[in-house]
């Protein structure tokens, strides 16, 4: 195996693919962000995404077989995976690919103990203690997610289409989501047989200006989300996890309406998981937040 002097980190996912290259001392020498890389919608295709994501961010004349590869991949769970994906990127030095909850976690914390509430469209957690890894919920849309953007999302249309049937007093929260529909059942109806996890997301921002407005229902809502997301903190910290980090989009809207103690506890997150997969691969990182 070559010796590496060059630490690569690549995060591809559902929406982009970001690499970032770093020399021994950790210093940054190149980055590139490219388009989304879904090993399960299109394999071939995402890896190519990932080689040309690579090819940009990796300066010109730096030798492939010196650059050790930190891969992080949504979704990516056995072992069998992450050799497909090392045999479709030959020629560097190794590669480690991991999940991207994983790469998360060790970016957020470090190499060491910690865990990672990820609250964006989805939901999950992530412990790492020792030498065990443990991911907790993100178990998807239907099964999952729960206090995750798309979930308040559901709950709220849903409460939404109850008032306009009248099957419970009419709210704040149902009028300002009701005028997206005009107040029409059916339009509901329609609207949610296509929808996806994101469409339900994009409604989270005004459900929570509602909530800040004080109305009843929508504090309601967003306080189950806000507790969801506190079982999960709790969980973390029964795994031994200590310092645990929120991230994603939806986790700092959020944090205000969690219970003080919960919110206290969670940290932020130190680094990125394109750096959690340099960590990874075996690189380090200059000028590390404290």
């Amino acid at each position: 195996m070559e010796t590496a002097r060059f630490f690569l980190g690549v995060d591809g996912g559902a929406t982009r693919c970001r690499a970032r290259l770093r020399d021994f001392s950790g210093r940054e020498l190149g980055r590139a962000i490219g388009p989304a890389a879904n090993i399960y919608l299109d394999f071939d295709e995402a890896m190519r995404v990932v080689r040309d994501t690579i090819e940009t961010a990796i300066s010109a004349g730096t030798p492939r077989q010196e650059i050790a590869v930190g891969l992080s991949l949504a979704g990516l769970s056995d072992d069998n995976e992450a050799k497909r994906v090392s045999a479709a990127l030959p020629g560097f030095a190794r590669i480690v690919a991991v999940n991207d909850a994983v790469a998360a976690c060790v970016g957020a914390n470090g190499v060491g103990d910690g865990g990672l509430i990820i609250a964006g469209t989805g939901s999950a957690g992530i412990a790492r203690v020792g030498a065990q890894t443990t991911i907790i919920g993100g178990r998807g849309f239907w099964l999952g997610d729960d206090g995750s953007a798309a979930r308040l999302g559901e709950s709220a249309l849903r409460a939404t289409l109850r008032a306009i049937d009248g099957l419970e007093p009419m709210s704040g929260l149902a009028q300002a989501l009701g005028r997206h529909f005009g107040d029409d059942p059916l339009r509901m109806s329609r609207w949610a047989a296509e929808a996806r996890p994101r469409d339900y997301g994009a409604f989270a921002p005004q459900i929570l200006d509602v909530a800040r407005s004080g109305d009843m229902r929508a504090l309601e809502i967003v306080g189950e989300a806000a507790s969801a997301i506190a079982a999960l903190a709790n969980a973390l910290n029964a795994l031994g996890a200590e310092r645990i980090a929120l991230a994603g989009g939806f986790g700092e809207p959020l944090r205000p309406f969690l219970p003080p103690d919960v919110a206290k506890r969670l940290a932020q997150p130190r680094r990125d998981a394109v750096d959690g997969a340099i960590l990874l691969a075996g690189g380090t990182l200059a000028e590390d937040p404290a």
